[in-house]
């Protein structure tokens, strides 16, 4: 699958503090990790630690908080992961199903999903 980045706009809960960050798409993770500084200097805390393992089969152990992740309009709270600093922005598929969008690899972009069944 190709990887392409998106423009993805971070707020705190309460949507006082918030970022812009490109964020790579990424459909093998789970949760939206970014660098630990950005959400710390957002003042997002971490509620709890989870272990993850990584592509090398590797466990580690990272803080996981609450964020609003918002996407052309679309908004979402999702949990976000207090990744390594300097570490790329990740956009992983809670995020993105909480946003009702899906990916087109082929031409590289992120598209609304169709309505949810119930």
């Amino acid at each position: 699958m190709g990887m392409f980045n998106v423009a993805l706009r971070v707020s705190d809960l309460s949507g006082s503090r918030s970022r812009s960050v490109e964020a790579l798409v990424d459909t093998g993770t789970f949760y939206t990790m970014l660098p630990a500084a950005l959400l710390r200097e957002m003042e997002i805390a971490p509620t709890r630690s989870v272990e993850f393992e990584l592509a090398d089969g590797s466990v580690v152990e990272f803080g996981v908080g609450h964020a609003v992740a918002a996407i052309d309009g679309q908004e979402v709270i999702t949990p976000v992961v207090f990744g390594p600093d300097g570490a790329e922005p990740l956009l992983g598929t809670y995020t993105l199903e909480g946003l009702r969008l899906t990916v087109d690899p082929v031409n590289e972009v992120l598209t609304p999903a169709r309505r949810p069944r119930l």
